[in-house]
């Protein structure tokens, strides 16, 4: 466990630099700052509002330690005394229907038996799928992983697939992304690579969204709106139903204001919703599915 404290100072540095470039590109509204601090340790609650471009957005860094419960032991497969973890976690809501909800975490997490590993992913949800757009965001990952590994893009893209996937619904989250879990050095790997990989994926983060928050300036109707509000549903379903970091953090004791801040300003459900047939909602629907090959899509 002796690296955390290293890591965790390096994630408090990500957190501000990654907050200052969000807030260039908005234009408008600044991160507030909230420090929070609990028996298992502490963390700084960065939270963005109301700007040109970002309804409600959050960068969340924490750093906490403690005693392994049974119930913790249980979701982590580990025996152990002892735990820290830190981390930074990240979402994004624009009020634009066109410019998707964005998420990125990169975090490691350290046990007293000597276990520990590097986890995080960074994934799209557009209420509206735009495939030009869905490619050129899996093109930047597939080049982010590829200099740390060339197997990375494809076993973290078919990851971040089966995980963000909602399983009651029978359709992924978003268009997906790179997600990650269990990440040790290895023959190929070893601890710095990795550190640095998670490093350039925090830090491509808001230099990746810049370039969707330019569709700000696209108008929209009040029909894209309510599509925005009922795909913002299904988001909060994921969050509170299938994430295992929600369920993590609130078993652990964790802030649960920073732990449920991802969630969107405004969310609806309609009962059995039915997109109209050859519309952009159901073209969006069909396209919410595991396995798709974003980087090699052909568009008509």
């Amino acid at each position: 466990m002796e690296n955390i404290k290293n890591i965790a100072s390096v994630f408090s540095e990500l957190q501000a630099e990654i907050c200052h470039n969000l807030e260039l590109a908005d234009g408008k509204a600044h991160f507030g700052s909230d420090k929070w601090k609990k028996e298992i340790g502490g963390g700084i609650t960065r939270v963005i509002q109301d700007g040109n471009v970002i309804e409600k957005g959050a960068v969340n860094f924490s750093f906490v330690e403690g005693k392994l419960s049974e119930r913790m032991e249980a979701v982590l497969g580990e025996k152990a005394d002892n735990y820290a973890a830190t981390g930074i976690s990240s979402i994004l809501h624009a009020k634009n229907p066109w410019v998707p909800t964005i998420h990125m975490n990169v975090r490691y997490f350290a046990l007293d038996n000597g276990v520990s590993w590097f986890g995080g992913g960074i994934d799209l949800t557009p209420s509206i799928i735009v495939p030009e757009e869905a490619r050129w965001f899996h093109e930047q990952l597939n080049e982010i992983c590829d200099r740390s590994h060339p197997d990375y893009y494809s076993r973290f893209k078919k990851w971040a697939d089966d995980y963000y996937f909602l399983p009651h619904r029978n359709e992924t989250r978003g268009v997906g992304g790179i997600f990650f879990d269990r990440l040790k050095p290895d023959e190929d790997v070893d601890f710095e690579q990795l550190f640095g990989f998670v490093v350039a994926q925090a830090k491509s983060y808001p230099l990746i969204y810049s370039e969707f928050m330019k569709n700000s300036e696209k108008p929209y109707t009040e029909r894209e709106k309510r599509w925005q509000s009922i795909r913002r549903g299904r988001y909060v379903e994921f969050n509170l139903v299938n994430d295992r970091g929600t369920k993590f953090g609130l078993e652990s004791n964790g802030n649960t204001e920073s732990i449920l801040v991802s969630m969107p300003a405004n969310a609806s459900w309609e009962y059995n919703f039915s997109p109209e047939p050859g519309s952009q909602e159901e073209k969006t629907q069909e396209l919410l599915k595991k396995d798709i090959n974003w980087i090699g899509f052909k568009t008509n």
